[in-house]
This record gives structure tokens, sequence and C-alpha cells, in this order.
């Protein structure tokens, strides 16, 4: 990290304490961002670096509601909304249990670089719940999704802060949560939440813009050495929506996805994922991958604790999990075993270690806020289709994807390339993500 940068790091740990990922997610970028200091010392003049690591507005709330069995339950709620320099405040919310203040900020702060560099006027903002919608009813999550609405309605709008899903947050949770906003304002504001159902205001290729825009910049990245997902295998860790069309979108290039997981473990089927069976299991039987195994007589169950996904040779790695879920050790194992090419199709889900593995190794690395910015984009079309009232087709929406993520990927090697280093996504994403919303936030004046 450069020198200059190290007390402003300090006091993002002394200002947020135990806040673990968001400090992660700070260094990460503060660590490209020296060559644009020594060339643009404005940016210091003018705290940007420390105003932009400070979220705009944090809410924490609480939110109470009633199980099936009459019980009051309390749960917490968050929303930070980060940065409005490029926009209104745009970015998921996740229901998981693992949700604290810090994971919000870390995927707060990512979310305003990525939003950056999908060249859309949206700022970035994240929140969500430490409530667990696994194993829950529907009128459970209906009654919860209710009452977190109630207290967050007041902060969010089509030209303020704009919802969308994100972990344990899927086309049901958007439905419950737009219907109790309805209800409250009484006004049919469409363009409040994206990843809405298609036939009141969603938009087609939203559910697949993530895990297919993730494919798309790897394809890109691959073709700079003159390859593509022809032939390749390929391991997506995750099972949930990301991971889904991620493998759907593999196998349409021609790759033979091998392996995909869940918190209970990995499945490896040589024949390839059935995607078909993939998502009958769990969209509609809600149920483990082990599940899957069982049906497929080509597949293979191992549990977790007895190995990791990345244990399985593969030419390309897609993590669609969660943060921080491929180590040093598994980069390790995963390079050992000829990895050409990873996209992270999560958010942050490598460690520092890991990523600096890969890289030394010369393999083709792909961080979250390029790679995986495909379903934000998508967000930002629905948005744009809510506000001229109107609908596109798939093929029109998913053509608009494609050429983001190609402006993506080009944007982040051009950027690369003009600091230095050819080849060098992160520093590339970090670099023009930041200085757009860095221009923005100086022409806005110290607000």
């Amino acid at each position: 990290m450069e020198t200059a940068l190290e007390p402003i790091y300090a006091q993002v740990l002394a200002r947020n304490p135990g806040e673990t990922e968001f400090h992660q997610a700070v260094r990460e970028v503060f660590e490209s961002l020296g060559p644009v200091l020594r060339k643009h010392s404005h940016y210091a003049d003018a705290a940007v670096l420390q105003r932009i690591c400070e979220p705009e507005r944090q809410i924490i709330f609480r939110v109470p509601w009633v199980d099936d069995a009459g019980r009051v339950q309390i749960n917490r709620g968050f929303r930070v909304e980060f940065n409005s320099a490029l926009g209104p405040f745009k970015g998921g919310l996740r229901f998981h249990p693992s949700v604290y203040l810090g994971i919000v900020k870390f995927l707060g702060f990512e979310q305003v670089f990525k939003n950056s560099l999908t060249g859309m006027p949206i700022g970035g903002a994240k929140g969500g719940s430490d409530f667990d919608p696994h194993g829950r009813s529907d009128g459970e999550i209906m009654r919860f999704c209710q009452s977190f609405m109630t207290e967050l309605f007041r902060h969010i709008g089509e030209y303020t802060d704009v919802p969308a899903g994100d972990i344990g947050v899927g086309g049901r949770e958007i439905g419950y949560l737009f219907g109790q906003y309805k209800r409250i304002t009484n006004r049919y504001e469409s363009g409040v939440l994206t990843g809405k159902g298609i036939a009141w205001g969603g938009s087609l290729v939203r559910t697949e813009a993530t895990g297919m825009g993730t494919v798309l910049f790897a394809e890109q990245m691959l073709a700079t050495k003159g390859m593509s997902f022809d032939g390749q295998q390929v391991s997506v860790s995750g099972s949930g929506n990301v991971a889904i069309y991620a493998i759907a979108k593999a196998q349409a290039l021609g790759a033979n996805v091998v392996a995909c997981s869940d918190s209970s473990g990995y499945v490896v089927d040589d024949k390839g994922i059935d995607v078909a069976l993939l998502r009958e299991v769990k969209e509609q039987r809600r149920a483990r991958v082990s599940e899957y195994a069982e049906l497929r007589d080509s597949a293979t169950f191992v549990p977790a604790g007895k190995g990791s996904i990345w244990d399985v040779p593969v030419t390309v790695a897609l993590p669609c999990a969660t943060q921080n879920e491929l180590t040093e050790a598994n980069a390790r194992t995963l390079v050992g075993n000829g990895l050409v090419a990873l996209a992270e199709g999560a958010n942050m889900p490598l460690t520092g270690k890991a990523i600096a593995l890969l890289q030394q190794a010369g393999v083709l690395f792909a961080p979250g806020k390029a790679a995986n910015a495909g379903g934000v984009a998508t967000s930002a079309l629905e948005m744009q289709q809510n506000a001229s009232r109107d609908s596109w087709s798939f093929t029109y929406t998913e053509s608009r994807l494609a050429s983001i993520m190609r402006g993506i990927h080009d944007r982040c090697q051009e950027t690369a390339e003009e600091y230095g280093q050819p080849g060098n996504y992160v520093v590339g994403a970090n670099i023009a993500g930041f200085t757009k919303v860095a221009d923005a936030m100086i022409a806005l004046g110290v607000i």
C-alpha cells in the first residue's frame, strides 16, 4: 500500500472496529490506488479517499415478526447508503444469519465501484438482515418482509435508493417487500425495487444476469489469450441463482461444468451438471445438493469438511457462493491442477493471499466488482423500463447486458495498461471504478 494511504487506512480501522470484511474490501482497493495519487494529487487534497470510505448514511433497525407458532421473533435490519455521487443508491438486500454491519458495509463499498464500472447512473448501497429464510414457511417469510419494509420504506424511493435481491432474497421476497411498500405508500412505484416478477414490472434477463455476466466477462478474458469456454473443465461454487445461471451460460458456450456446491458440501458430475435437475432440487424442493447426487447416477456428493470443491481439477473456476470461500491453500491446489482463469461471481469470494497467488501464477483473474456487475447493470436496465413504462424482449435485454460486460472488461483492461500493469484486472477495476466516482464527488463539492 502507498505510504500516503496508510494513515487513511488506519483511520478506517479505528473508526470501524471489528468489521473485518469491510477492512479487507477497503485495503484491496487502496492497494491499487498508489499510481492514481501520484498522477492526480487533487484526490488527496480534496480528502476524497476519506469521504469515499465513510457511508453517507447507515441505518439499523429492529424487525419484529410473529412465527407460525405465534411466537414473537426479533431480527435486526440494515441499510447502508454508501455513495450517491453518480446517481440514486443501488444495491441488494441479503437475508442470512451472518449479516451484521461489517458485512453490509463491505458489500456497499464494493457496490460503489461495481456500479461505477457499469457506466450506468447509479450510486452504491447494500442492506439486509440476520433473518434466515431457510426452513421458514411462506407465511413467516411474508410477515418478516412486511415488518422489514415497514421501516425500510421511509428510506427508499426510485430517485433516492433502489434495493434489489441478494443471498436469501429472491423473487418471492421481492414480491412481499414490494407489496408492503405499495400498501404503505399507496403508490405503484415500480422503480423502487428491482428483481421484480415479469408480470409486475420486472425485467427479462434480470434473474440470469449476474451468473451470465460473470461468464461473459470470463469469456472476454479468455479471448485475450486466444481461448474460449469451448472444451474447458469448469467448477462453480454455490447452487443458488448466480451459480445456476453461470453453469447454464458456461455450458451454452461449450464448457463442461463438473462441480457445484452448497453449505452442506459439493457434487462432482463428470457428465456435466444437469441444470434442470439442479434447479428442481434447489428452487422447487429447496433441498441440498446431496439430493442432486441421489437423483443423478453420474454424480458424487462430498460432505462439507471432507474436502473442497476447489480440489476438483478444472481449467476455469467461478466462485459464486459467498465472501472468503476460496483460501490461499485452495488457490494453490487449483493452480497445481492447471487452472487458467477465475472470475468472481460472488462478492469478494477470494482472500487477499489467494488473489496474490493466482496473479503470481499468471492465472487470469477477474474481481467481483467487475465480473459480477451484470446483475446490477440489468437492475439499472429494469429501472429504465420502469421509468418509461416499457418492457423489452429477452434478446434485446441480453444484448444490452453483453455490451455492458464487454465495456466493463475493456475499461478494466485499458485502465490497467494506462497505469503500467497490463492484464491486472484488479488494478484496472479499482482505478476505473474509483476515478469516475471521485471525479463526481469533487464536482459536487464537499457534501
